[in-house]
């Protein structure tokens, strides 16, 4: 394959999808942002840090040049942490092409602008929205890694970029599927995050599966309202990016963000739990946004914000939960 690649950033999943990218025979280039990082994985072919236990396929190349990183592809993969989205654009806006094709594999939400990754690469870098496409599903670094069976969405509001984006990345172990509605996709792969650390905080509190079956079930319906009123298709939040991305992040041992939720559901605090982490939970950050969404949007988001009360005002996960179930009896639609 001839398209020149560069992933811009070197944390699991941006590794991964270089490391499937250039044994497919796309000639990639990685960025690494830490030296000492690019460093040792020049010395090892290996990143420890991230993905460890994986080999750097030989084609692969890494640099610490972003600039160059960024000129010399055809394909821009932006797979940097979230909060950080818009910083890394900002620096390469006066070297992106307008003929590039960007593509989004951050899961988030910005705080205060309340944008999500495809919004804030749009508004900040020099490319047309039918140049942008997200790439979101059900899949977990670590086994997409080692070439488990994976299913996952391209979207874009241009079907042929999101079917260019699918064809490039599609393998017969990481299967691709298309589609136009990047804001449901979005949405479900950014908010699903928030249910996570729901889900861990039910564990770590001693909570059963009947407890999470409803957290899931209700948090889908939260997901989805919001979804809507952004303008997203409802039928999206029944595909991988919705109630598939919700189910592997909310009972995998890989969830980062479930694993947040348990420490606080045994006791820890935030800062202590996040203090020792070397990689990003995208939830906490998340959960910020979507209750300023939710104020903004004056919609009803219950576990989202009981979350968000847990997370950053102390609030005891079993008060939490008391308050949630002991709401106004309604008609389940």
């Amino acid at each position: 394959m001839s398209q020149l690649i560069s992933v811009i950033g070197a944390g699991s999943w941006g590794n991964t999808l270089a490391n499937l990218l250039a044994k497919k025979g796309c000639d990639v280039t990685m960025w690494v942002f830490e030296t000492d990082q690019l460093a040792e994985m020049e010395k090892t072919r290996r990143n420890e840090r991230y993905l460890p236990g994986i080999s750097l396929p030989e084609s692969l190349k890494l640099t610490g040049d972003l600039q160059a990183a960024v000129q010399s592809a055809d394909v821009l993969v932006m797979a940097v942490p979230s909060h950080a989205m818009r910083i890394v654009c900002e620096k390469i806006s006066d070297s992106v092409r307008d003929n590039q094709i960007i593509v989004n594999v951050a899961k988030g939400i910005e705080n205060d602008t309340l944008k999500r990754m495809s919004e804030v690469i749009g508004e900040v870098l020099p490319v047309s929205e039918k140049q942008i496409a997200t790439l979101y599903g059900p899949s977990h670094a670590e086994e997409v890694a080692r070439e488990i069976a994976t299913a996952v969405v391209a979207a874009s509001t241009n079907l042929e970029t999101a079917r260019i984006v699918r064809d490039l990345f599609a393998t017969e172990y990481f299967r691709v599927y298309s589609g136009t509605d990047i804001i449901g996709v979005e949405i479900g792969g950014s908010v699903k995050n928030v249910v996570a650390i729901a889900a861990g905080i039910c564990d770590g509190a001693g909570f059963g599966d009947n407890t999470k079956a409803a957290l899931l079930t209700r948090s889908l319906a939260e997901i989805q309202r919001l979804g809507v009123v952004l303008g997203a298709r409802p039928e999206t939040f029944a595909g991988l990016s919705g109630i598939g991305d919700l189910i592997v992040t909310c009972m995998s041992k890989h969830s980062r963000n479930r694993h947040v939720g348990e420490q606080i559901g045994r006791g820890r605090t935030l800062e202590e739990i996040l203090g020792e982490m070397v990689m990003v939970a995208e939830g906490v950050k998340t959960t910020r946004s979507v209750h300023q969404l939710s104020k903004k949007l004056k919609l009803e988001m219950p576990i989202s914000e009981q979350v968000y009360e847990v997370l950053f005002h102390n609030k005891n996960p079993h008060e939490a939960v008391a308050e949630l179930m002991t709401r106004e009896a309604k008609d389940e639609h």
